[in-house]
C-alpha cells in the first residue's frame, strides 16, 4: 500500500539505522495516545517530552547531519527524511515545524564555508539541539531586500548586530539561530549566527497561539565577531533561496502526512456509522467523495516521492529540482486543503469533536500553503519554468527510484540561485504515453491544447505582469508538471492502471477547473478564451473501474486506528 500505516510500516529501507528511527518514533507517538496528544494540542503545552526523544535517540542528529560531520548513520538522506517529514506530520503538525525550522536553521551552517562553525553545529545535534532560521521581518516578512538587521563594524575588527525578526520557529531555543542581514557600511548581505541564551538576544514573544514557539527576537547590540560569519555578499544571498529550496519540499510531505491520518478517521467513522438504514459509506455521494480524496492522496504522495529522486540525482547539470520543489510545495498542499475539505464533508459535526484528530487536521492543513512562500510567489517561481518544459525539452538518462544510503551533499552546494529560465527539462509526452487509460488520454489532449495556446496565442504585454491572470495559466502548468511525475513514480511503485485512470480522472477535471477560470481573466484575449474554452473536458466515466477503486477504499475503514 502507498500510503502510511503506522500499524505496519513496509517501506523498504537500505540500513537497519533508518527503520528503527521511523519505528521509534511512531512508538513515541502511539504510547502518547491520541488523548494525550489532543489534551497538549488544546492546552498548548510546550512538546518537551518530544524534544527529550529526540535528543535521547539522536534522531535529529542522524537524520540532518551531514555524512562528512557525523559519523556511523549520520547523513543528509531525502529519501528517508521525507518519511520522518510524513509521521511528524501525521501525529501532529507542532512536532513536524520544530523539525523543519531546524532545516532551515542548519541550511546556512551546510552551504558555509565556515568549518568551525559547522563541526559546533555536529556536536550539538548530538546534544539534541534544534535551530533557527533568522530570515523574515516584522515589516518586510521574508522580502530579503529590505532586511533591517544590520552588522555595524567595530574598531577591533568586530561587530555589532541590530535590528528585529520575526516569526521565527524555535528562536525560543536554538544555540544557532542562522540570522540573515546587512552590513552597515557596505550594505553588502550577510549571514551569522546568534545564541538565544546571549544577554543582548532579547525574546520579545511568541507570535502565535499553538504548542509551537515562534519566536520575535530582538539583538541590541550583540557581538559578533568573523567566526561568527556563515557567508557575505552574493553567497550569503543565494544561501538564502538555496535554503528555501531545500526546506519548501518538507511542506508537502507534511500535507500527505496531516491528510493520511485525517483519511483513516474519516473512514473509519463513515464505514461504522448508521443512517436512514444503511451505513454512510453506503451512500453514493459518500463514496464519491472518498473516492476523489483516496485519488488526490495518493497522487500528492506519489508527485511527492518522485520529486526526492530529481533532489537527489541534482547537480549543476541537472536542475529539473528547482521546479519540482516549488509543486511539492505549492500543489501538494494546496490538494491537501481538498482531501480535507472532501474528508470533512463526509465526517461532518464529528469533525469538529475535540478528541477526534481530525479537529487539528482541518486547522492545521490551511498554514501548509500559505508559509515558505504563498501559493501566488510559488506560481510566479514556477512559471520562469514553462517555455523550455514544453518548447525546449533536452535529453537526459531515465532517474530510477534513488533509495541508496547517501548524503545529498548538493543540496548543500547548489551554486548561484539565478539562471532558472535556463533549465531544461525532459519531454513529458513520450511519459505521459507510458499509459494508454480513457483519462490519460483526455489529459493529453488538454494539454496539446494548453500548448497550443502559448505558441499561437502567447501571453503578451500587461498579461505578463499580470498575477492574476498568470495564476490561472500557472495552475494549468502545474498539473502538467504533476501528471508528468505522477505517471514516473505509478510506474516505479506498481500502481494498478484503475487507481492511475482514477487519479486523471481528477486532473481532467482540474484542468478544466483552472481553464474556466483562465477564460473568465479580464486580461485573457479572444483567442486564447477559445483555447481555455476547448481544454474543458469531461473526464471518461468508468462504473467497473470505480467500483473496483471504491473497494480499494472502504477496505481502509480498519487499517489503523490510533492508541486511545
Amino acid at each position: 500500500m502507498i500510503l502510511l500505516n503506522p500499524k505496519n510500516l513496509v517501506r523498504p529501507y537500505p540500513d537497519e539505522r533508518s527503520r528503527a528511527i521511523m519505528q521509534a518514533t511512531v512508538d513515541f507517538f502511539e504510547r502518547k495516545g491520541k488523548r494525550k496528544l489532543k489534551e497538549d494540542d488544546r492546552e498548548r503545552v510546550w512538546y518537551a517530552d518530544f524534544l527529550d526523544f529526540q535528543r535521547d535517540e539522536k534522531l535529529f542528529a542522524t537524520l540532518l547531519t551531514p555524512a562528512a560531520y557525523g559519523d556511523g548513520d549520520c547523513r543528509w538522506d531525502t529519501y528517508r527524511n521525507c518519511e520522518f517529514n510524513e509521521i511528524l506530520a501525521f501525529y501532529g503538525l507542532h512536532y513536524w515545524y520544530t523539525w523543519q525550522v531546524s532545516i532551515l536553521g542548519l541550511g546556512p551552517i551546510w552551504m558555509s564555508a565556515n568549518e568551525d562553525l559547522k563541526r559546533r553545529a555536529a556536536s550539538l545535534l548530538q546534544d539534541g539541539a534544534v535551530f533557527a532560521f533568522g530570515l523574515s521581518e516584522r515589516a518586510h516578512g521574508a522580502d530579503i531586500y529590505s532586511t533591517e538587521m544590520s552588522l555595524t563594524p567595530q574598531p577591533d575588527g568586530t561587530y555589532r548586530a541590530n535590528g528585529e525578526k520575526y516569526y521565527i520557529g524555535n528562536g525560543n531555543i536554538a544555540p544557532m539561530v542562522s540570522t540573515f542581514g546587512k552590513m552597515a557600511d557596505t550594505g553588502d548581505y550577510v549571514f551569522f549566527v546568534a545564541d538565544y541564551r546571549h544577554r543582548n538576544y532579547e525574546l520579545v514573544a511568541n507570535v502565535v497561539n499553538t504548542q509551537s514557539y515562534v519566536a520575535d527576537f530582538v539583538l541590541r547590540d550583540y557581538p559578533i565577531s568573523e567566526a561568527d560569519i556563515l557567508s557575505r555578499g552574493r553567497e550569503a544571498w543565494d544561501t538564502a533561496l538555496n535554503t528555501v529550496n531545500v526546506g519548501k519540499y518538507n511542506l508537502g510531505w507534511a500535507s500527505i502526512g496531516i491528510c493520511t491520518h485525517a483519511f483513516y478517521e474519516a473512514i473509519r467513522h463513515a464505514a461504522n456509522r448508521r443512517l436512514y438504514g444503511m451505513h454512510v459509506t453506503d451512500m453514493a455521494h459518500v463514496k464519491r467523495m472518498f473516492v476523489d480524496a483516496y485519488a488526490r492522496l495518493v497522487a500528492m504522495k506519489l508527485f511527492a516521492l518522485r520529486a526526492s529522486d530529481y533532489q537527489r540525482v541534482a547537480s549543476p547539470d541537472d536542475r529539473r529540482y528547482l521546479l519540482y520543489n516549488p509543486v511539492v510545495k505549492m500543489k501538494v498542499t494546496t490538494q491537501g486543503e481538498e482531501v480535507i475539505n472532501l474528508l470533512w464533508d463526509v465526517i461532518a459535526a464529528k469533525g469538529f469533536e475535540r478528541d477526534m484528530y481530525f479537529e487539528m487536521a482541518a486547522r492545521d492543513i490551511r498554514a501548509l500553503p500559505k508559509l515558505e512562500g504563498t501559493v501566488h510567489v510559488n506560481i510566479a517561481l514556477i512559471v520562469k519554468f514553462m517555455a523550455n518544459y514544453f518548447f525546449n525539452p533536452a535529453p537526459y538518462p531515465e532517474v530510477p527510484l534513488v533509495d541508496d544510503p547517501v548524503s545529498d551533499d548538493f543540496l548543500f552546494c547548489q551554486g548561484p540561485a539565478r539562471g532558472l529560465g535556463q533549465i531544461r527539462f525532459h519531454d513529458y509526452n513520450p511519459i505521459l504515453a507510458r499509459y494508454d487509460l480513457p483519462n490519460v488520454r483526455v489529459f493529453r489532449e488538454q494539454i496539446d491544447t494548453f500548448k497550443a495556446l502559448l505558441a499561437r496565442a502567447t501571453p503578451a504585454g500587461p498579461q505578463t505582469e499580470d498575477v492574476d491572470f498568470l495564476l490561472a495559466l500557472g495552475e494549468i502548468f502545474t498539473l502538467v508538471v504533476y501528471g508528468q511525475l505522477i505517471v514516473e513514480a505509478a510506474g516505479l511503485y506498481g500502481i494498478e492502471d484503475d487507481l492511475v485512470d482514477q487519479i486523471f480522472d481528477v486532473l481532467v477535471r482540474d484542468v478544466s477547473k483552472f481553464a474556466l477560470q483562465l477564460y473568465s481573466k479580464p486580461a485573457s484575449t479572444a483567442a486564447q478564451m477559445e483555447y481555455s474554452l476547448n481544454m474543458i473536458r469531461r473526464p471518461v466515466e468508468d462504473a467497473d473501474r470505480y467500483d473496483r477503486v471504491w473497494r480499494q477504499v472502504h477496505a481502509l475503514k480498519d487499517a489503523y486506528e490510533m492508541n486511545p
